[in-house]
């Protein structure tokens, strides 16, 4: 029908004229949500924050571990001095107060190396001494250490080195994971700004479309006035529609303009003219429930977390039992050494050095420190355990429903498209019943406004497809559509 046709023709016309039905210009990007979300995982804010958390975290683990390997140390005196008056003995037994100048060097080189297994410490050391005193009993004397070759254990005390190599892995492994959680959080957020431009976009051209409408409306009903067809409320009443649309429409093109620019802040390209393209499908992802729990649990950076306290908890129950109880320190060193006045003295006639220590250190009175002590952390390990109880079945119940919110939010959009072809049928029937003056006008206003909030619901049932797609993504770290984890 002509009416029919005009409606449509309007409708086009005020579409292009805004730029929303007219293909973006050549200095505008025009981003699907894949390429939206691409370019904020590469290039926001957000995701340089959260590359430089990862990257920081890698470094501290190439640093533990190189730790691991033996580690080169000098350390000395360059040089000492002292003056003072000291107490000096006799021959015959007294003690007299005398000035005395001293001058003294020493350099001392050391290769260590630490034991994971026991938690002990063995060295290589080089070292060289020079003492120069001056005053009544003046001399110069240099001491060389070539070689000594030593080790340091404790006893009966819990083993740091080996802990922290139990803990560093799974430390990593959480700081990894949270990196790719931080990704998808990205992801979901770039969703919102992109469906809050399209939702926009949406009440943006419902806004021209109903400004269109009313303007004809305003006009036809302006001539049937004149003509005495119809009284002056409805044509009072279809000003005021035309007036309302307006205003409308200037309210829904800065909400527009504030959508695309918080999209572009996201995608930190604030300097770019950037337009969307929205899916036209959703993916049809057949997501298993157990399937989610499974990844969930097995991808979640809160169940390595999880396992990490549980770990550091085991480490306080046996720190609390072995710090505090009895124990002991084991040195023992062989090596050569000699003195001489020359430097070059120093190195020969090399003798022995031997040392062997055994400390033991008795705690007698603690007035029921240690046991107070190791109850307190094993009850801290009951609590964290219960914790992490609570963590995993949280983390289960969480992707079980994630799967299902899935699914209700694809029948949801397919209901919504469905309600949107039958709103804008009716309101097309209405519109034209209207002209030919079959139908009043609140039953046309009635069909505008269900036709723009099928519309409207439309883009929000996208919206919550896909933010329940990378929600689902984000609780499992698994993609379902290619059916591997998410690296």
């Amino acid at each position: 029908m002509r009416t029919c046709s005009l409606l449509r023709a309007s409708t086009r016309s005020v579409a292009v004229c805004l730029g929303l039905g007219a293909a973006p210009v050549a200095a505008q990007q025009a981003l699907t949500l894949k390429e939206a979300i691409a370019i904020a995982q590469e290039h926001s804010h957000q995701a340089e924050a959260a590359r430089a958390g990862r990257e920081a975290n890698r470094y501290r683990d190439r640093a533990f571990y190189s730790r691991q390997l033996p580690q080169l140390t000098v350390a000395g005196t360059l040089p000492g001095y002292n003056r003072a008056i000291i107490p000096v003995l006799q021959p015959d037994g007294t003690t007299l107060f005398r000035p005395q100048d001293q001058n003294n060097a020493n350099l001392t080189a050391t290769v260590s190396q630490t034991v994971p297994l026991t938690g002990g410490d063995f060295f290589v050391s080089s070292s060289l001494a020079w003492l120069s005193v001056t005053g009544e009993d003046s001399f110069r004397t240099w001491n060389s250490t070539p070689v000594s070759i030593g080790f340091r254990q404790p006893l009966l005390r819990p083993n740091v080195a080996g802990w922290d190599r139990r803990e560093q892995p799974v430390r990593y492994e959480v700081s990894e994971r949270a990196f790719r959680e931080a990704k998808e959080d990205i992801a979901l957020r770039t969703v919102g700004l992109f469906f809050d431009v399209h939702e926009a976009r949406v009440r943006l051209e419902n806004a021209a479309t109903n400004v269109s409408v009313n303007d004809t409306l305003y006009r036809l009903n302006s001539g049937r006035f004149n003509v005495g067809r119809i009284g002056e409320n409805d044509l009072l009443q279809s000003e005021l529609a035309l007036l309302r649309a307006r205003t409308s429409l200037d309210g829904a093109r800065l909400e527009h303009q504030k959508a695309v620019a918080a999209l572009k802040l996201g995608l930190n390209r604030s300097g770019t003219d950037i337009d969307i393209v929205p899916p036209e499908t959703a993916p049809d992802v057949q997501a298993d429930t157990t399937r989610a729990v499974q990844e969930a649990l097995r991808n979640r950076a809160i169940i390595t977390d999880a396992d990490l306290q549980e770990l550091q908890a085991d480490r306080r129950v046996n720190e609390a039992k072995l710090n505090n109880g009895i124990g002991a320190t084991l040195i023992a060193s062989f090596g050569l050494n000699a003195t001489g006045d020359e430097v070059n003295l120093a190195y020969q006639n090399l003798q022995e050095a031997r040392r062997f220590e055994l400390g033991v250190q008795v705690p007698l009175v603690q007035w029921g420190a240690r046991k107070e002590g190791i109850q307190a952390a094993e009850f801290d390990k009951e609590r964290i355990a219960s914790t992490a109880t609570v963590t995993r079945e949280t983390t289960a119940h969480e992707a079980h429903f994630a799967v299902l919110q899935l699914e209700q939010a694809r029948r949801a959009l397919a209901l919504s498209a469905t309600s949107d072809t039958v709103a804008a049928k009716r309101f097309e029937v209405a519109y034209n019943r209207y002209v030919i003056g079959r139908i009043g006008i609140d039953n046309l206003y009635i069909a505008q406004n269900e036709k723009d909030q099928a519309r409207s619901q439309v883009a929000q049932a996208l919206r919550q497809y896909w933010q329940a797609y990378y929600q689902l993504r984000r609780l499992t770290l698994f993609d379902f559509e290619t059916g591997r984890p998410i690296q």
